[in-house]
C-alpha cells in the first residue's frame, strides 16, 4: 500500500481558490441568459420607403432591419410634420423586424422615423429617414430624443477595450515565460507584480466595459447609467460573457500565485493553459464574430489571433524589461532559441487567422478600400508588415548566435517591436468599434440607387411593393398590406410572378415567406434588363381575393 502524497498548504489553497472562482463562474452562466447572435445589423428596408410619398397616413411604419436587433427605451419615434409625435404606444420587435404603430388620421406633409437599436453583437445602429403623406414638405426635427452616438463614451469604449488588450498580454507574458523559460537564479517578483498589474488591469477593463455599455447603447454620457440598464447589459450575451470572463480570472488568480513564488506542478500548468484559453474566447463571443457569416469558424479564429497577440507581445515585454537585462549570455543562449520558435508560431498563427478574419469580415476587396473597417484593416497590414520585418531581423540575431552576446541590440529591436504593435493594437480596440466591411456594404439606411417602391390599389386591400436594388440579378422584395382604413390587412396566401414578355420571359414564380400577418419578403433573379411585368395576387379570406399589377423597370 502507498503512502498518501502530502501537497504543500499552498497548493491546496490555489486549487481551492481555483475552484471557488470557477464555482462563481457556474453561477454567472446560470444566472444571466444568454441572447441569440446574428450579424451586426443594419437598415435594409422600411414601408414606408425611405423618402417615398404616399397617398394617405399609415397605420404603422416597419422598419426591418438585416437581422435580430434588441430595443433601445424610449429611441425609436415618429416625428410628425408639425413636430409632435406621431407614434402611438411602444413598438414591436420580432426578429430583424420592427413595427411602430403610428396615428393614422396624421396630417399632409413629411414624418421623421428615428431609431436606435441594439444589434445581436452589443453595437447600436442609429439612423433616421423621412416619408411623406399627400406631398413633401420642410421635415421636423426630433428634439426629445437624441439618437447620436456621446463621442466621450464611444471614446471611452475604445479605451477600456485597449486597455483590457494591455492587461492581457501583460498577464499571459509573465505567465508563460515563469512557467517555462525563467532561470532559476533569478527573482520572480519583478515578473509577478508585473503579471499581477496585468490581472488588474483586466480586470478593472473588463468591469469598465460593462458599464460603459449602458451609456453606449443608449447614446448618453459616461455616468448616465440606470438600474433598469444595467440590468440589461447583463441580461445580453454581453453581460454574460463579461461575467464569465470575470470568474475565469478569478479562478487563475489563485493558481497564478504559487506560480510567482516558484515552479508549479504539471497539472496546476494545464489547469491554467484550460482557463486561459477558455477566456479567450469571451472577447469573440461578445463581438463581431459572433455574429459573422460563420459565426464557428470567426469565434476560433479570433480566439487564435488573440492568443497569438497575447504570446508574442507578452514575451516581448518579459524580455525588454526582464530577460535581456538580468540572464547572463549562458542563459540567454538557451532561452532565445526558445523563444525564437514560440514567436514564430504566434506570428503565424495571427497571419492565418487574422486571413481568415479578415476574408470573412470584408467579403469583398472593393469594401476594402470603400469602409472605414477595410481602411483600417489595411493600415494594420502596413503596420504588421513592418513588426514582422523588425521581428525576422531579432530572429536572424538569434540564428546567427550572437543576441545572447548582444542584448543591448536584441533589446531595441524588442523594443521597436511593441512601439509598432503598441498602435497595432490600438487599431483592433477601433475595429471591434467598427462596423464590418461586410454589413457596412450593405448599410441602405436611405433610399438606395434603384430602389423602386409603390403603392397598389384593389377593391378590398392596398399593396405596398418594395424591391431592392431593381437591378438585373439577385432581389429582394417586400410586400405589406393594407385595408381600406390603411390599416394593417391580415393575408391568408400570397402569389406573385414576373415575366419579361419583350425578351421572351415567361412568368418566374417569386417564392415569399410571411413574416406577419400583413408582411411578406421573397428573393427573385430577375436575369435581364427591361420593363418586367408582374402580378401580386393576395388572399385575404377564403373567398376574397385580388390581383394587381405593376411594372417596375430593371437596370
Amino acid at each position: 500500500m502507498t503512502a498518501a502524497v502530502r501537497r504543500p498548504p499552498g497548493v491546496v489553497a490555489a486549487r481551492s481558490g481555483a475552484a471557488a472562482g470557477l464555482l462563481l463562474l457556474l453561477v454567472a452562466l446560470l444566472l444571466v441568459p444568454a441572447t441569440p447572435a446574428s450579424a451586426h445589423a443594419v437598415l435594409v428596408s422600411s414601408s414606408p420607403a425611405a423618402s417615398a410619398v404616399v397617398p394617405e397616413a399609415p397605420a404603422q411604419v416597419v422598419i426591418t432591419f438585416s437581422e435580430s436587433v434588441r430595443k433601445v427605451p424610449g429611441k425609436v419615434r415618429v416625428i410628425a410634420p408639425d413636430g409632435s409625435r406621431a407614434d402611438r404606444g411602444e413598438p414591436t420587435f420580432q426578429g430583424g423586424e420592427v413595427t411602430i404603430p403610428v396615428d393614422p388620421s396624421g396630417a399632409r406633409g413629411t414624418y421623421l422615423v428615428s431609431y436606435r437599436v441594439i444589434s445581436a453583437d452589443s453595437h447600436p445602429v442609429s439612423g433616421a429617414f423621412t416619408y411623406s403623406v399627400g406631398a413633401p414638405s420642410e421635415p421636423p426635427t426630433d428634439t426629445g430624443s437624441e439618437n447620436r452616438a456621446n463621442p466621450v463614451t464611444e471614446n471611452a469604449v475604445k479605451v477600456a477595450k485597449y486597455a483590457g488588450y494591455v492587461g492581457l498580454l501583460l498577464l499571459v507574458g509573465p505567465a508563460l515565460v515563469l512557467a517555462a523559460l525563467w532561470p532559476r537564479r533569478l527573482s520572480r517578483r519583478g515578473p509577478g507584480r508585473l503579471a499581477w498589474a496585468g490581472l488588474g488591469v483586466l480586470a478593472a477593463a473588463t468591469l469598465a466595459e460593462l458599464w460603459l455599455q449602458v451609456p453606449y447603447t443608449n447614446g448618453g454620457g459616461l455616468f448616465d447609467v440606470t438600474g433598469s440598464g444595467f440590468g440589461a447589459v447583463l441580461g445580453s450575451s454581453y453581460g454574460t460573457t463579461h461575467l464569465v470572463r470575470l470568474g475565469l480570472l478569478a479562478a487563475a488568480a489563485f493558481l497564478l500565485r504559487p506560480l510567482f513564488a516558484g515552479p508549479v506542478g504539471r497539472t496546476d500548468g494545464i489547469i491554467l493553459a484550460v482557463l486561459g484559453g477558455a477566456a479567450l474566447f469571451t472577447w469573440p463571443l461578445a463581438g463581431h464574430p459572433a455574429a459573422s457569416p460563420a459565426p464557428a469558424v470567426s469565434v476560433v479564429v479570433d480566439a487564435v489571433h488573440l492568443g497569438g497577440m497575447a504570446v508574442w507581445l507578452g514575451g516581448l515585454v518579459m524580455l525588454a524589461v526582464f530577460l535581456l537585462r538580468r540572464a547572463d549570455e549562458r542563459e540567454l543562449d538557451a532561452i532565445l532559441p526558445i523563444w525564437s520558435r514560440w514567436a514564430a508560431l504566434a506570428v503565424a498563427a495571427l497571419l492565418l487567422a487574422g486571413t481568415v478574419q479578415g476574408l470573412i469580415e470584408v467579403a469583398t476587396p472593393k469594401a476594402l478600400v470603400d469602409t472605414t473597417y477595410g481602411r483600417l484593416l489595411l493600415a494594420k497590414i502596413v503596420l504588421f508588415a513592418l513588426v514582422i520585418g523588425v521581428a525576422a531581423y531579432s530572429r536572424a540575431l538569434v540564428r546567427r548566435r550572437v543576441a545572447a552576446g548582444r542584448p543591448g541590440a536584441m533589446r531595441r529591436a524588442v523594443i521597436a517591436e511593441l512601439v509598432i504593435t503598441a498602435v497595432v493594437l490600438g487599431l483592433s480596440a477601433t475595429l471591434v468599434q467598427t462596423t464590418p466591411a461586410r454589413t457596412a456594404t450593405g448599410d441602405v439606411a436611405g433610399a438606395p440607387t434603384g430602389y423602386f417602391s409603390t403603392t397598389l390599389s384593389s377593391p378590398i386591400y392596398s399593396l405596398q411593393v418594395e424591391l431592392d436594388p431593381a437591378e438585373s440579378g439577385n432581389n429582394s422584395m417586400h410586400l405589406y398590406a393594407y385595408d381600406k382604413a390603411n390599416r394593417p390587412q391580415p393575408v391568408q396566401e400570397w402569389k406573385v410572378t414576373a415575366a419579361l414578355p419583350s425578351a421572351g420571359i415567361e412568368a418566374i414564380t417569386v417564392p415569399l415567406l410571411p413574416l406577419s400577418d400583413n408582411h411578406a419578403t421573397g428573393e427573385v433573379n430577375l436575369p435581364a434588363r427591361g420593363d418586367w411585368q408582374f402580378r401580386f395576387t393576395v388572399r385575404t379570406s377564403d373567398i376574397d381575393q385580388a390581383t394587381v399589377t405593376a411594372t417596375v423597370p430593371i437596370k
